[in-house]
């Protein structure tokens, strides 16, 4: 397989449609249909499905296009290095945040800093749960993230940055604001809580499990504003770490109460290949990233952002 192949069935992909891809990429249509027939000669598959609307990947395809994403992605990160060997740092660079959490503490301080040290880079934010970030790091589609995980998965190498205690979430219409609430308790109201593959939901779920604790949860919400809008109505309670907990005090019309018997935390770690090498630009990121995280006890339990 040559590159050139690989971007010609990557835009493809992209775009859904051969006319379309051919005009953006200045090449006759016949001409790109032969390329995209070669690809297929090599890999010995069929790789899209034309159809009246346009292609579609088909499961090799699939397969072909993360991999040509990634393969892609390290063939521009070595251009860049060689271009600016001896120069300043410059390129792309994507950093993943997960929502809800003190991750998103870090965007401004980290894009000051960026700019300050390295006005060549470009910081790309994309702000999603954990599960998509981490799939994006594996496939080479993003460089590294800040989440709420520390598991050991193949792939993916973490470096723990914090941890933070989990607190009830309650609207002052449902209930009278206290500074500490059992788990028991919690489980008499109403939730709202991510889905189940999130790890946060499944350190809450495992919680209710071992107190033997039966609980409901009436709707799964991923959306913050959602979630917001549906605590400021009255219509049920959430369970959230410390530091999302308070944000959404205000907006969600709500107090918070740290969860005791059992006391639950998550932790806050730093996400990025285990295999995929970053690039320059990257490692300068990632050093400014971890250089505003200081420990505020000398256990390094739990972490905050620098001043």
């Amino acid at each position: 397989m040559n590159l050139r192949r690989l971007k010609y069935f990557v835009k493809i992909v992209d775009i859904g449609s051969l006319t379309q891809a051919a005009d953006i990429l200045h090449i006759a249509q016949p001409a790109l249909s032969q390329q995209l027939a070669t690809l297929e000669n090599e890999v010995k598959q069929q790789l899209v499905i034309r159809t009246q609307r346009g292609v579609t990947p088909t499961e090799a395809g699939k397969i072909l296009y993360a991999h040509a994403q990634a393969i892609l992605r390290q063939c521009d990160h070595a251009q860049s290095a060689i271009d600016g060997a001896g120069k300043a740092l410059s390129g792309h660079v994507s950093v993943g945040l997960a929502p809800g959490t003190a991750a998103q503490q870090l965007a401004l301080p980290l894009m000051q800093a960026v700019q300050r040290q390295h006005p060549g880079i470009v910081l790309y934010f994309n702000e999603n749960f954990g599960t998509t970030l981490s799939e994006l790091i594996m496939t080479g589609r993003m460089d590294m993230a800040v989440l709420y995980d520390n598991r050991e998965i193949h792939g993916l190498r973490f470096i723990s940055l914090m941890k933070e205690n989990l607190y009830f979430v309650c609207p002052h219409s449902l209930g009278s604001a206290k500074q500490t609430i059992s788990l028991t308790e919690v489980a008499g109201y109403t939730l709202f809580l991510p889905r189940i593959y999130n790890l946060m939901r499944k350190v809450i779920d495992d919680a209710f499990v071992q107190q033997g604790v039966p609980y409901r949860v009436s709707c799964e919400i991923e959306s913050q504003t959602t979630l917001n809008a549906a605590l400021a109505e009255g219509l049920g309670c959430t369970i959230m770490p410390e530091s999302a907990a308070s944000a959404m005090l205000d907006p969600a019309k709500s107090w918070m109460a740290k969860i005791t018997s059992p006391e639950m935390r998550t932790s806050l770690s730093f996400c990025m290949s285990d295999h995929l090498p970053l690039s320059q630009p990257a490692e300068a990121v990632k050093e400014i990233l971890l250089q505003l995280m200081v420990p505020r006890s000398q256990d390094n339990t739990p972490l905050m952002l620098a001043g």
